[in-house]
Formats: C-alpha cells, structure tokens, sequence
C-alpha cells in the first residue's frame, strides 16, 4: 500500500479511481494530524482518535491505517503548508463530508478537553481552505462540545 501511495503522490492526476482514493485518504490523515499536532503535543487519545476516525470513515484495517498514518507523517512532515491537502478535500468531498471531517477536527481539538490557542487559529484556517462558513465551522463546534458533555 505505501508504494502505492507514494507512486500516486508523486505522479501528476490520478487516472485510476483508486489512486484518487488513496490521495483523498493521504489528505483527510494529514489534515487530521495536522490538528493533532497544533498544540506540540500529541496525546495517545488523539492518536487512537484518528486511527478510530481513518478506520471508520476509508474502512480500512487496522494495518492499512498504520501505513497511511506512518505515510501521512512524512507527506506532512515534506510540505510546506496545508493547502494542497485542502484542495484535494474540496476536489473530492460533498459539503457534508466536509463538514464530518469538520467534526473530526473539532474532536482532536476536545480529545484532551482543552481548546489551544494554536489549535483555534489551525481550525478557524482550515475551514476557511475547505471552503466552509463560520457559521458551519461553528455548528460543528457545538455538536463536538455537546457530544462531550454527554459522555
């Protein structure tokens, strides 16, 4: 699967559906441990969040999550900004996907119960790249914090 991944990277558009696929997958797992890293730390919960998110959402085993986190860690580690994984969100994701993805990164942000300062800001500026409101930024706030009251 990496080599795979890294072929598809590395190569201009994707001409097969499943490359696209694993683009998509590249993207959402970096935008997600972009968020998990806002605050310089990374907390096993927030670890065990994205596995449990990129599992859920790709139907993934839990080898292939290891493979596309430990692959993601290094696209994210090599680029020089969030933007080229935002466009291919937006590129591939309905309104609602986005919006699910939104949620997903309101839970990193609450995974330790406490909203940084750095992680506003990288919240506020990825749902201005993934082209949603504040409004719908906001909403997907709500439901995050109202789903942890609750637990």
């Amino acid at each position: 699967m990496i080599n795979r991944i890294k072929n598809m990277l590395s190569s201009g558009p994707a001409s097969e559906p499943e490359a696209e696929r694993e683009r998509i997958q590249v993207a959402t797992c970096v935008l997600l441990l972009e968020m998990a890293f806002a605050d310089e730390e990374f907390h096993a919960m927030e670890d065990q969040l994205i596995r449990d998110l990129l599992q859920d959402k790709f139907h993934l085993s839990e080898e292939s999550v290891a493979e596309l986190i430990e692959l993601s860690r290094r696209e994210r580690k090599e680029s020089l900004d969030t933007y080229t994984f935002a466009r291919e969100i937006n590129d591939n994701f309905t309104r609602e996907e986005k919006m699910e993805l939104m949620e997903s990164l309101w839970r990193i942000v609450y995974a330790d119960g406490v909203l940084d300062k750095y992680e506003d800001y990288l919240v506020r500026k990825l749902a201005n790249l993934l082209r949603l409101s504040h409004r719908e930024m906001i909403g997907a706030k709500v439901k995050v914090l109202e789903e942890v009251r609750e637990r």
